[in-house]
């Protein structure tokens, strides 16, 4: 799995917070935006691009300050499913049932403690298929 991870400035101190958590947890974490200097939208498709070359296996996540933005410019792309994300049973849950390949986190919204756990709940849990094959059938048929 390959986990790419990105930011604008006013998400780049949660970020490397996050990167140095999922590093140190064993994690191979790709950061798109070391030094933060794009806008969320930049940090948005660099993700989505990154995950769109293998979307059965690439996770992405994008940190800005309120994780809406980010959100919203993702999920406009084909086969991109993501979830903006406050806390950890959301992370896992929409893993194994919406099989969300990107999630967005806000800096002004979360702090660091509760970013590396939905971070790293994210990247852990698996999709359950099933009967949530037949949702994810329909979302990727809407763009």
């Amino acid at each position: 799995m390959k986990i790419v991870i990105s930011s604008d400035k006013k998400g780049l101190e949660l970020k490397n917070k996050v990167v140095d958590y999922l590093t140190k947890k064993g994690f191979t974490i790709e950061d798109l935006t070391p030094t933060g200097d794009v806008d969320f939208y930049e940090a948005s498709i660099k993700v989505v691009n990154e995950v769109l070359k293998d979307v059965k296996s690439n996770k992405g996540i994008i940190i800005d300050e309120y994780g809406v933005g980010p959100f919203m410019v993702a999920d406009k792309f084909k086969y991109i499913i993501c979830a903006e994300l406050n806390d950890e049973h959301s992370a896992k849950m929409t893993r194994d049932h919406n099989n969300a390949n990107v999630i967005t986190m806000g800096s002004g919204v979360i702090g660091e403690a509760v970013a590396c756990k939905i971070a790293e709940r994210f990247c852990v849990a698996k999709y359950s298929g099933g009967r949530h094959q037949i949702r994810i059938d329909m979302l990727n048929k809407m763009c």
